[in-house]
């Protein structure tokens, strides 16, 4: 899996700690997952929301992405879980996906494991981001 840059604002940042800390302190079968998006936390660059580089996949950002292996594209909305369902294309923080689109920005590629191996989409556009259209409050 790459190591990228991670930008987030502050406010993003206390909303998604305090998601963790109660997901692990209730503990269950996604801990490692859990952790992992810790520590990608733990390395992110803290920044003023005016200062998020505009092709970036912050929170409640939508993104055209494209599965590398059937070419398929599909618009999805990177939400804290409260907010998520795949009927209305809002994908959880908390999925593995949710995890690996965080920070990354268009034109990368992102993996992450599934029980069958690894899967990779490539990330064609950033549609919407929050910090781009001065809406800090999302």
């Amino acid at each position: 899996m790459n190591q990228r840059d991670i930008f987030i604002t502050e406010f993003d940042l206390a909303r998604l700690r305090d998601v963790l800390r109660a997901r692990i302190s209730a503990g269950g079968r996604d801990r490692d997952h859990l952790e992992s998006l810790e520590h990608e936390l733990d390395r992110a660059h803290v920044v003023d929301p005016s200062a998020v580089p505009h092709d970036v996949v912050t929170m409640n950002s939508q993104v055209r992405i494209e599965d590398v292996d059937t070419g398929l594209e599909n618009v999805y909305t990177l939400v804290f879980p409260s907010d998520a369902g795949i009927e209305e294309k809002k994908l959880s923080i908390l999925a593995p996906i949710g995890t690996a689109l965080l920070g990354a920005r268009a034109g990368q590629t992102v993996d992450w494991l599934v029980p069958a191996g690894v899967r990779t989409v490539r990330i064609k556009e950033v549609v919407y981001q929050p910090e781009a259209a001065g809406d800090y409050h999302l």
